[in-house]
Protein backbone atom coordinates (compact mmCIF):
# COMPACT_ATOMS: atom_id res chain seq x y z
CA UNK A 1 0.00 0.00 0.00
CA UNK A 2 2.25 3.00 -1.36
CA UNK A 3 0.94 6.31 0.21
CA UNK A 4 1.69 8.46 -2.83
CA UNK A 5 -1.05 11.03 -2.75
CA UNK A 6 -4.14 10.45 -4.80
CA UNK A 7 -6.21 13.22 -6.68
CA UNK A 8 -8.97 14.19 -4.74
CA UNK A 9 -12.59 14.77 -5.84
CA UNK A 10 -13.77 17.98 -4.23
CA UNK A 11 -15.34 16.45 -1.18
CA UNK A 12 -12.40 14.56 -0.32
CA UNK A 13 -10.15 17.73 -0.64
CA UNK A 14 -12.80 19.74 1.84
CA UNK A 15 -12.67 16.40 3.97
CA UNK A 16 -8.48 16.40 3.58
CA UNK A 17 -8.51 20.65 4.85
CA UNK A 18 -10.95 19.88 7.56
CA UNK A 19 -9.55 17.15 9.08
CA UNK A 20 -6.09 18.36 9.11
CA UNK A 21 -7.37 21.48 11.07
CA UNK A 22 -9.45 19.01 13.83
CA UNK A 23 -6.58 16.79 14.29
CA UNK A 24 -4.01 19.78 14.43
CA UNK A 25 -6.48 21.32 16.95
CA UNK A 26 -7.14 24.32 14.75
CA UNK A 27 -10.66 23.42 15.80
CA UNK A 28 -11.04 22.07 18.94
CA UNK A 29 -13.55 19.22 20.25
CA UNK A 30 -16.89 20.45 20.98
CA UNK A 31 -16.62 23.48 18.26
CA UNK A 32 -19.81 24.08 15.77
CA UNK A 33 -18.35 23.99 11.96
CA UNK A 34 -20.02 26.65 9.34
CA UNK A 35 -23.34 25.70 8.43
CA UNK A 36 -23.52 23.71 5.32
CA UNK A 37 -24.97 26.90 3.34
CA UNK A 38 -22.11 29.24 4.81
CA UNK A 39 -19.54 26.87 4.32
CA UNK A 40 -20.45 26.35 0.48
CA UNK A 41 -20.20 29.64 -0.44
CA UNK A 42 -16.85 30.84 1.52
CA UNK A 43 -15.35 27.73 -0.18
CA UNK A 44 -17.04 28.32 -3.31
CA UNK A 45 -18.32 24.71 -3.80
CA UNK A 46 -21.69 23.05 -3.83
CA UNK A 47 -23.72 21.88 -1.32
CA UNK A 48 -23.77 18.40 -1.87
CA UNK A 49 -19.72 18.24 -1.75
CA UNK A 50 -19.70 19.82 1.32
CA UNK A 51 -22.29 17.54 2.76
CA UNK A 52 -20.21 14.76 1.61
CA UNK A 53 -17.13 15.69 3.21
CA UNK A 54 -19.01 16.13 6.08
CA UNK A 55 -20.21 12.55 6.43
CA UNK A 56 -16.42 11.39 5.21
CA UNK A 57 -15.17 13.06 8.66
CA UNK A 58 -18.06 11.51 10.75
CA UNK A 59 -17.24 8.12 9.33
CA UNK A 60 -13.81 8.80 10.02
CA UNK A 61 -15.39 10.06 14.23
CA UNK A 62 -13.93 13.84 13.79
CA UNK A 63 -17.27 14.73 13.95
CA UNK A 64 -21.25 14.43 14.94
CA UNK A 65 -24.20 16.51 12.85
CA UNK A 66 -27.19 16.63 15.06
CA UNK A 67 -30.49 17.78 13.71
CA UNK A 68 -30.87 21.80 14.84
CA UNK A 69 -27.93 22.15 16.39
CA UNK A 70 -25.41 21.55 13.69
CA UNK A 71 -22.14 19.71 13.20
CA UNK A 72 -19.72 19.84 16.13
CA UNK A 73 -16.08 18.59 16.12
CA UNK A 74 -16.48 15.51 18.25
CA UNK A 75 -13.98 14.06 21.58
CA UNK A 76 -10.66 12.85 20.77
CA UNK A 77 -11.82 9.43 22.25
CA UNK A 78 -14.09 9.14 19.40
CA UNK A 79 -11.63 9.87 16.35
CA UNK A 80 -10.26 6.60 14.32
CA UNK A 81 -7.07 7.59 14.85
CA UNK A 82 -5.80 4.40 13.14
CA UNK A 83 -7.66 5.48 9.64
CA UNK A 84 -4.86 5.69 7.08
CA UNK A 85 -6.64 9.30 6.24
CA UNK A 86 -6.73 10.38 9.91
CA UNK A 87 -3.33 9.22 9.94
CA UNK A 88 -1.95 11.09 7.55
CA UNK A 89 -3.49 14.29 8.70
CA UNK A 90 -1.65 13.87 12.03
CA UNK A 91 1.10 13.54 10.10
CA UNK A 92 0.59 16.78 8.05
CA UNK A 93 1.74 18.36 10.75
CA UNK A 94 3.98 18.37 13.80
CA UNK A 95 1.98 15.50 16.19
CA UNK A 96 2.30 16.00 19.65
CA UNK A 97 5.15 13.71 21.35
CA UNK A 98 2.23 11.66 23.40
CA UNK A 99 0.33 10.93 20.64
CA UNK A 100 3.25 9.59 18.33
CA UNK A 101 4.62 7.69 21.73
CA UNK A 102 1.44 6.40 22.15
CA UNK A 103 1.02 5.17 18.61
CA UNK A 104 3.91 3.16 18.87
CA UNK A 105 3.09 1.66 22.36
CA UNK A 106 0.36 -0.04 20.18
CA UNK A 107 2.50 -1.01 18.15
CA UNK A 108 4.76 -2.81 20.18
CA UNK A 109 1.68 -4.51 21.85
CA UNK A 110 0.51 -5.78 18.17
CA UNK A 111 3.27 -6.69 15.97
CA UNK A 112 5.50 -8.61 18.34
CA UNK A 113 2.49 -10.93 19.16
CA UNK A 114 1.94 -11.13 15.53
CA UNK A 115 5.57 -12.13 14.55
CA UNK A 116 5.28 -14.77 17.41
CA UNK A 117 2.55 -16.16 15.26
CA UNK A 118 3.47 -15.91 12.55
CA UNK A 119 6.43 -18.14 12.82
CA UNK A 120 4.36 -20.49 13.95
CA UNK A 121 1.58 -20.36 10.97
CA UNK A 122 3.29 -18.50 8.48
CA UNK A 123 3.51 -20.62 4.74
CA UNK A 124 6.09 -20.83 2.09
CA UNK A 125 4.36 -18.10 0.72
CA UNK A 126 4.57 -15.45 3.72
CA UNK A 127 8.12 -16.10 3.47
CA UNK A 128 8.29 -15.28 -0.22
CA UNK A 129 6.12 -12.11 0.20
CA UNK A 130 8.08 -11.29 3.13
CA UNK A 131 11.45 -11.57 1.27
CA UNK A 132 10.86 -9.79 -1.92
CA UNK A 133 9.89 -7.01 0.17
CA UNK A 134 13.18 -6.71 2.19
CA UNK A 135 14.42 -7.21 -1.35
CA UNK A 136 12.82 -4.27 -2.85
CA UNK A 137 13.42 -2.50 0.34
CA UNK A 138 16.86 -2.62 0.20
CA UNK A 139 17.16 -1.69 -3.61
CA UNK A 140 15.08 1.47 -3.43
CA UNK A 141 15.56 2.69 0.30
CA UNK A 142 13.09 3.79 2.89
CA UNK A 143 13.39 7.47 1.22
CA UNK A 144 11.35 6.75 -1.90
CA UNK A 145 7.51 5.63 -2.75
CA UNK A 146 8.75 2.24 -3.89
CA UNK A 147 11.09 1.40 -0.99
CA UNK A 148 7.98 2.65 2.17
CA UNK A 149 5.48 0.74 -0.40
CA UNK A 150 7.47 -2.75 0.52
CA UNK A 151 8.00 -1.85 3.93
CA UNK A 152 4.30 -2.24 4.27
CA UNK A 153 4.08 -5.21 2.24
CA UNK A 154 6.83 -6.83 4.64
CA UNK A 155 4.44 -5.72 7.77
CA UNK A 156 1.20 -6.59 5.95
CA UNK A 157 2.24 -10.39 4.89
CA UNK A 158 3.49 -10.51 8.47
CA UNK A 159 0.08 -10.09 10.13
CA UNK A 160 -1.76 -11.92 7.44
CA UNK A 161 1.03 -14.80 8.69
CA UNK A 162 -0.21 -14.65 12.03
CA UNK A 163 -3.55 -16.60 10.88
CA UNK A 164 -5.82 -14.21 13.32
CA UNK A 165 -8.32 -12.61 11.19
CA UNK A 166 -8.95 -9.50 13.68
CA UNK A 167 -5.26 -8.83 13.47
CA UNK A 168 -5.22 -8.81 9.71
CA UNK A 169 -8.05 -6.10 10.08
CA UNK A 170 -5.17 -3.81 11.65
CA UNK A 171 -3.42 -4.14 8.52
CA UNK A 172 -3.82 -0.77 7.10
CA UNK A 173 -3.92 1.07 10.37
CA UNK A 174 -0.35 -0.38 11.09
CA UNK A 175 0.92 -0.22 7.43
CA UNK A 176 0.16 3.29 7.55
CA UNK A 177 1.41 4.04 10.98
CA UNK A 178 4.78 2.73 9.56
CA UNK A 179 4.84 4.90 6.60
CA UNK A 180 3.93 7.81 7.50
CA UNK A 181 6.34 7.85 10.30
CA UNK A 182 9.54 6.60 8.27
CA UNK A 183 7.79 10.10 5.66
CA UNK A 184 7.74 11.87 9.05
CA UNK A 185 11.35 10.94 10.47
CA UNK A 186 12.81 11.73 7.07
CA UNK A 187 10.79 15.40 6.66
CA UNK A 188 14.03 17.51 7.77
CA UNK A 189 17.16 15.09 7.28
CA UNK A 190 17.71 11.36 5.82
CA UNK A 191 17.25 8.47 7.67
CA UNK A 192 19.82 8.49 10.45
CA UNK A 193 20.33 4.91 10.60
CA UNK A 194 19.49 1.19 8.53
CA UNK A 195 15.85 -0.16 9.47
CA UNK A 196 16.90 -2.79 7.04
CA UNK A 197 18.91 -5.13 9.75
CA UNK A 198 15.58 -4.95 12.01
CA UNK A 199 13.86 -6.59 9.63
CA UNK A 200 16.01 -9.15 8.31
CA UNK A 201 16.28 -10.34 11.89
CA UNK A 202 12.61 -10.41 12.12
CA UNK A 203 12.26 -11.97 9.01
CA UNK A 204 15.01 -14.87 9.36
CA UNK A 205 13.25 -15.81 13.15
CA UNK A 206 10.02 -15.96 11.69
CA UNK A 207 11.26 -18.03 8.40
CA UNK A 208 13.36 -20.58 11.13
CA UNK A 209 9.85 -20.85 12.75
CA UNK A 210 11.28 -19.36 15.66
CA UNK A 211 8.19 -17.81 17.85
CA UNK A 212 10.24 -16.30 20.72
CA UNK A 213 13.37 -14.86 18.68
CA UNK A 214 10.77 -13.27 16.36
CA UNK A 215 9.10 -11.63 19.22
CA UNK A 216 11.93 -9.95 20.80
CA UNK A 217 13.46 -9.33 16.94
CA UNK A 218 10.07 -7.39 16.44
CA UNK A 219 9.89 -5.88 19.78
CA UNK A 220 13.45 -4.82 19.08
CA UNK A 221 12.09 -3.24 15.71
CA UNK A 222 9.51 -1.19 17.06
CA UNK A 223 11.77 -0.36 19.89
CA UNK A 224 14.53 1.18 17.22
CA UNK A 225 11.87 2.88 15.32
CA UNK A 226 10.74 4.35 18.04
CA UNK A 227 14.15 6.03 18.82
CA UNK A 228 14.51 6.82 15.59
CA UNK A 229 11.27 9.10 15.69
CA UNK A 230 12.12 10.83 19.11
CA UNK A 231 15.44 12.52 17.92
CA UNK A 232 13.33 14.23 14.84
CA UNK A 233 11.27 15.58 16.89
CA UNK A 234 11.74 19.24 18.35
CA UNK A 235 13.79 19.83 21.80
Amino acid sequence: MAIIPKPLRIHGTIARDLGIRIVSGAVAPGDLLDGEIAASGSLNVSRTAYREALRMLAAKGLVESRPKTGTRVSSRDQWQLLDPDVLSWVFHTEPDERLIGALFELRKIVEPAAAQLAAQRRSTAHVDAMRNALTDMADHTLATDAGRDADQRFHAALLDASGNPFLVTLTSGVGAAVAWTTVFKQRNSPLRRDPQPDHVRVFEAVAAGDPAAAYAAMTDLVDMAFQDTRVTLPA
